[in-house]
């Protein structure tokens, strides 16, 4: 996901102010070096993951553009961007390096902007899918570990770390799936809207762009999709308890 921060100064000014504010808030609330930690491994995972998936489905769709940029990996250090990653700790919100297709690659079985929005599904879905497995994770743990593993160090830190990296995933995956560019969904929306629509959608995208940017410097944006997060999450939360007490 690129969001062409870069290039807009007073857009980077008003994150590092959000930036700033929720490092305080941090900190004035009792964060502490273990949060922050956890909070760190969560968001590794989650946009390594994110980024991966992307670059996986292009290269087979036949695209090798991320083969070649070496983004074909799970190492952190090939999907991170270090300002998007700084935002997404401590504000909520940010972003990955934006993997780079050629869909003129795609071979001829699919549609361009099928191939697109199949690249650009890729990373929310991976996210659902890692949720859900730590959602696993943590019930079978809940279900055949003993009493004294939840009151060790071990077990609580493994514990936060799990509720992290589910929340985490089903934020990120949520997040992206908001149809306006330049996010995931906008390309996956594109691909099923009629063509007048479509053809209106696509020449409006710096207008679209501006709408999202509102959207995601203020509160309107959780407020559209904390329905989603809420309901994704009960659902994790209903697949736990019935692992735990099967």
């Amino acid at each position: 996901m690129n969001l062409g921060l870069k290039s807009n100064p007073w857009m980077i000014a008003i994150l590092i102010f959000l930036a700033i504010e929720n490092v305080m808030s941090f900190i004035s609330g009792g964060g502490t070096i273990l949060d922050l930690g956890i909070s760190l491994v969560a968001v590794l995972i989650a946009i390594t993951f994110h980024e991966f998936s992307h670059a996986y489905v292009a290269d087979k769709l036949g695209d090798d553009t991320p083969r070649r940029q070496g983004r074909l990996t799970l190492n952190p250090l090939a999907h991170i961007d270090p300002f998007g990653f700084i935002l997404l700790i401590f504000c909520g919100f940010g972003w990955g390096k934006p993997v780079e297709i050629n869909s003129y690659n795609f071979n001829r079985k699919i549609t361009m902007r099928k191939g697109n929005a199949l690249v650009a599904l890729a990373g929310p879905m991976m996210n659902f899918m890692l949720a859900l497995i730590f959602s696993i994770v943590y019930g079978l743990l809940y279900r055949f570990c003993s009493v004294e593993f939840f009151y060790s160090t071990t077990g609580e830190i493994l514990m936060y770390l799990l509720g992290a990296c589910i929340s985490m995933n089903v934020g990120l995956g949520v997040f992206n799936l908001i149809p306006l560019p330049p996010l995931d969904g906008s390309k996956v929306l594109l691909a099923i809207l009629p063509e007048k629509i479509r053809v209106w959608y696509e020449n409006h995208q710096q207008v679209l762009y501006i709408v999202f940017l509102i959207l995601w410097v203020t509160p309107l944006a959780s407020r559209l999709i904390t329905p989603a997060i809420t309901f994704i999450t009960n659902k994790l939360l209903t697949l736990i308890k019935f692992i735990v007490q099967y």
